[in-house]
């Protein structure tokens, strides 16, 4: 019995030790203040740069004004002679149609005044006649075509520009006028009515060719 009790003590004093042990929990991690560290936000995407980046062209900016000289393919049959004076930039003689006693002559100027007011003039060396007017747009320009019937007379700034002081019946001018930024580009034709008439196809074909320089 002793040693049974001596046993019975050993296991029971090993127990105790165990459960003692057991009862000692694991301490838990200390906890900290800090939040948790964001994930770094994703990286922006490229932009396209846009096409008006910069100033942005106001409406009017579209607006062409008008080229600086004109070009164009003079007709065969048309003469280039010296000029009158130093307001022609050029100057050509249409041959006389049958029966006329006088040959036609187109002349190439340049000055201010704008369009309508320069027709108006032409007009006034016609005896204020009606002037039939048409727009074309050959090469992308603008020019308006003008026919002018009757009687030619003219004086002062019409004699430097071709005008006579000597009024001549029967009469007819083709002109052509294309606007440029700070001037009028003029190309004028006079003669007598059959002449001009006739000299009609080529003037058509000399519009058409006109181009910006």
């Amino acid at each position: 019995m002793t040693r049974l009790h001596t046993i019975l003590g050993v296991l029971a004093i090993g127990g105790a030790a165990a459960l003692a042990a057991c009862s000692k929990s694991t301490p838990e991690p200390e906890k900290t203040s800090e939040s948790p560290t964001p994930a770094p936000s994703p990286a922006p995407s490229p932009v396209a740069p846009s096409r008006h980046d910069g100033p942005v062209p106001s409406s009017t900016a579209t607006a062409a004004a008008g080229p600086e000289d004109i070009g164009y393919e003079a007709p065969k049959a048309w003469e280039n002679v010296p000029n009158a004076n130093t307001m022609r930039k050029a100057t050509y003689k249409i041959p006389r149609a049958a029966g006329d006693t006088e040959d036609a002559e187109l002349t190439v100027s340049a000055a201010a005044g704008g369009v309508d007011a320069n027709i108006k003039r032409w007009s006034g060396q016609f005896g204020n006649a009606e002037a039939k007017t048409e727009v074309r747009k050959p090469n992308g320009l603008e020019v308006t075509v003008v026919e002018i019937k009757g009687t030619f007379s003219s004086g002062g700034m019409g004699m430097m520009m071709g005008a006579p002081t000597t009024p001549k019946e029967k009469f007819m001018l083709l002109g052509a006028v294309v606007d440029g930024p700070d001037r009028q580009h003029f190309f004028k034709m006079t003669g007598p009515e059959k002449t001009v008439t006739a000299a009609k196809k080529d003037f058509d074909a000399f519009v058409a060719s006109f181009r910006a320089k």
